[in-house]
């Protein structure tokens, strides 16, 4: 006997299941016929991998809340229960449609009823909101339309599932939200969502209303991802011309990258949506580096993800914007790559990578040349660096500082570092080469600190305590370093340090932003050079994403994972997820394996009757 067999037996006497409406990435709908009340219901069923992950339990104590959602443009919920771990809950029968419904059999929809439909949504998220209920899953198949009336379905689902934690949720294959409607703080796994996160959503759908798609598609998850994380929506009205343009201004103003720049409320966005000029100003706020950049690329094999990062914005409008350059640099088969550099110039970029032997060497690739080219004699080499002139690239290996010009030039030493300057065995942490023909390298042993020497060169000297991964800022005197304390800018002349107080490591600088690792995440932060403060708080732009996004790149201290060139082109290295199997094994020593696929797990903990694990 089936779940739903079990479950329509231990129903009968309250509903006559009649058959299946449809089926969703979390449950699936039946049409039913309520015996008490003799009427038409829609029974969903979660999935059995929901059911396990939220627990019957949780989810029942949850949906309570919602069934004391009393609005007229939220579905209402007539009962929920459980059998036998098979979790269900019953709505009213709409007969009519979904707007996906709608939006599949008509593409694009009058703008009136596109803003009325927009503005009832909103009424309805507003008052969710103001009891602190967010939805989370904001999308034209959870909009049902009863005689032209917009019902927004599924509260129930979202607000459990999203206290299940997103780990647990992840782990099943499942994920709460979907890619063309998700916030930017929602893809990059953000927990504390707020109204601001459904906004951005109804902007999503009253977009797709009135264009006929939504603002970001893409041929993958990935690819739609990456969109939401780094492109502009296309005007509005580029598309349609009959649109007004407060309607266009508040769509905008809802799909803003950052929350802050968006409406705070629901209810404002209504209010923007049927108002002349209210939006407009909103619209035009200065632009976020977030909205404005081209900060993420998505790849799906271990390589260099690039894309164009820190673009200087100039004054020629939004043509002056460069195209995002999103791609990944696949790598031979068994290369583990270790740290990663660009060309200033933005043509090419060097790796060092170790292959399957464990030997490290650098690979050079030309950015519009298809193939990945070891660079002979840089065996053992550590933490290459790109010289100003994007020609040359230095390194630590054996025991010294070597220099070699690109594409296939003789690896050489620089003289007065190969008296012991630099282990044989670390190498390098980082490096850093000035327009004024100084480098400046951190040993990852030994002679402790920051050094510098001429490139032609001379005796090194040292001239700070500090052990990081350097970069130069403009002036080519001021050192932008990580260290234990956090990132700090060193004077080249005099070695003194200032702490900018902001927790991160390996960072980069270009056209007036800081980029940097925190936790595995990639953060930015605008920095006046002149000045040389920071200019507000430092911003996440790319999270840990797909069960293990760049983990096994960020957890090697030894590992630098970031490369930025001053064109504004940013390169960081992606390695698969670290999987793992769940295996018991008995005094005996015979084991077996509890789950049957592997999955990114840890830190097992047994229960205290010896029949769970978490």
């Amino acid at each position: 006997m089936t779940d739903l067999d079990r479950l329509t037996a231990a129903l009968a006497d309250r509903y006559t299941i009649e058959h299946q409406l449809g089926a969703g990435g979390m449950a699936s709908v039946y049409l039913a016929h309520d015996v008490k009340h003799d009427r038409k219901v829609a029974l969903k069923v979660l999935r059995p991998e929901l059911a396990a992950v939220i627990g019957a339990e949780r989810f029942l104590a949850e949906i309570k809340t919602t069934a004391n959602l009393q609005h007229p443009h939220i579905l209402a919920l007539h009962d929920s229960g459980e059998v036998d771990g098979t979790v269900f809950y019953v709505m009213p029968f709409v007969e009519g449609e979904s707007l996906r419904d709608r939006l599949n059999r008509e593409k694009q929809l009058p703008v009136a009823d596109a803003v009325r439909i927009a503005t009832e949504v909103s009424g309805a998220l507003d008052y969710a909101h103001r009891k602190n209920i967010i939805h989370r899953d904001i999308k034209p198949e959870n909009i049902l339309l009863h005689e032209g009336q917009a019902l927004v379905a599924d509260f129930g689902i979202a607000l459990a599932a999203a206290k299940t934690g997103d780990t647990r949720m992840t782990e099943t294959g499942m994920s709460l939200g979907t890619p063309h409607y998700m916030s930017p703080e929602q893809a990059m796994g953000e927990r504390g969502l707020d109204a601001r996160t459904d906004v951005y959503a109804l902007g999503c759908v009253l977009y797709e209303m009135l264009t006929g798609d939504p603002p970001f598609t893409g041929s993958s998850a990935q690819a739609i991802v990456a969109k939401v994380m780094t492109e502009k929506p296309a005007s509005i009205r580029g598309f349609r011309d009959t649109v007004p343009v407060e309607v266009e201004a508040a769509a905008l103003t809802a799909l803003n990258k950052l929350p802050a720049d968006r409406f705070a409320s629901a209810s404002e966005f209504a209010t923007a949506l049927t108002t002349p000029g209210h939006a407009t100003t909103l619209a035009a706020a200065p632009a976020t580096w977030l909205r404005d950049r081209r900060t993420i690329a998505l790849a799906t094999v271990a390589g260099l993800a690039l894309v164009t990062a820190v673009a200087t914005m100039g004054g020629g409008g939004e043509d002056s914007v460069p195209r995002p350059a999103l791609f990944g640099i696949p790598l031979p088969e068994g290369l583990d790559p270790r740290a990663a550099a660009l060309a200033p110039d933005g043509s090419s970029m060097v790796l060092l990578a170790a292959d399957s032997t464990n030997q490290r060497r650098l690979y050079y690739r030309a950015l519009d040349a298809p193939d990945v080219r070891p660079i002979a004699g840089t065996e053992g080499a550590t933490a290459p660096f790109y010289a100003p002139d994007s020609r040359r690239v230095a390194f630590g290996a054996r025991g010294a500082l070597r220099v070699v010009t690109l594409p296939e030039g003789t690896p050489t030493v620089v003289q007065g570092t190969d008296r012991g300057m630099i282990d044989q065995g670390g190498g390098l942490i980082g490096g850093a080469w000035n327009a004024a023909g100084t480098i400046v390298f951190s040993p990852a042993f030994g002679q402790i600190g920051l050094w510098h020497v001429p490139e032609l060169g001379g005796t090194p000297e040292h001239f700070s305590q500090t052990r990081c991964r350097p970069a130069f800022l403009p002036n080519d005197e001021t050192l932008l370093c990580d260290g234990e304390q956090g990132l700090s800018l060193i004077s080249l002349s005099t070695g003194e340090g200032t702490l900018l107080g902001i927790e991160g490591r390996e960072p980069r600088y270009a056209n007036g932003r800081i980029v940097f690792l925190r936790a595995g995440r990639l953060f930015v932060v605008e920095f006046d050079p002149d000045r040389q403060k920071t200019v507000n708080e430092p911003v996440p732009v790319l999270g840990l994403l797909s069960g293990g996004f760049l983990a096994g790149a960020v957890a090697f201290a030894e590992r630098q994972t970031i490369a930025l060139s001053s064109t504004g082109l940013l390169g960081f290295i992606q390695a698969p997820p670290a999987l793992s199997h769940l295996v018991a094994v008995d005094e005996t020593g015979r084991s077996r394996r509890l789950l049957p696929d592997a999955a990114v797990m840890e830190s097992p903990r047994i229960s205290p009757d010896g029949n769970r694990v978490a």
